[in-house]
């Protein structure tokens, strides 16, 4: 059973190393930017209206038996004649999704800006980004996609924000994430775009706020 659970900014920067794990499963990074990375999203738990929520495995049952996560050990013994509490499972992660109230001064958001103000006018990247949710990331890790978590996470993610839309970017080529957006109502602001130092081609992608 997948479960999900919020985590303001301090318990994101605390979870840090599971977020990184995840991430570089699902996305496979070089080595050498993981670092980059991991700062950049520290950074992100800082801006306003932070919101993170982790997907979390809570049933075993349909692992492998070595993906299987043992029970803690326990450091006393139980009294005698009482019988041993179960906890359960160990919550497992396996996916994670957050976003922030983009602002002016943030990178992503004052790139973007100039560039839908540029091919759309002042009063479209204003109606788009002035009070927009940036969906930061959004990853789950590879034995559990398809199944229907990134959807969910988002769903739980944007519900109750009181911004006017949420935005995001994504690889600007047929991918699993690309159908997923468009499937949810998210529609072109930005095709082919190429973040400044970047080669890579994005699309950013918005939709109005709430979702359906």
């Amino acid at each position: 059973m997948i479960e999900f659970r919020g985590a303001g900014p301090a318990e994101f920067g605390e979870r840090l190393d599971t977020v990184i794990d995840i991430y570089t499963a699902a996305m496979r990074p070089p080595p050498d930017q993981i670092a980059g990375r991991a700062s950049i999203m520290r950074n992100h738990a800082s801006y306003p209206q932070f919101q993170c929520y982790f997907a979390e495995l809570r049933d075993f049952s349909g692992l492998r038996p070595s993906s299987a996560i043992p029970p803690p050990a326990s450091s006393a013994a139980p009294d005698a004649g009482a019988e041993a509490a179960d906890p359960g499972p160990i919550p497992r992660p396996v996916g994670f999704a957050y976003g922030f109230r983009g602002a002016p001064g943030q990178w992503w958001h004052d790139v973007v800006f100039r560039a839908l103000e540029e091919r759309a006018g002042r009063e479209a990247a204003r109606a788009w980004l002035d009070h927009a949710f940036e969906l930061a990331e959004i990853h789950v890790h590879p034995d559990y996609q398809g199944k229907g978590i990134g959807r969910a996470m988002i769903r739980t993610l944007c519900a109750g924000r009181r911004e006017r839309s949420a935005v995001l970017s994504t690889h600007d080529s047929p991918t699993a994430a690309r159908h997923l957006y468009a499937s949810m109502g998210f529609g072109d602001l930005l095709t082919r775009f190429v973040f400044p130092g970047g080669y890579e081609e994005y699309a950013i992608v918005g939709r109005a706020l709430p979702l359906p």
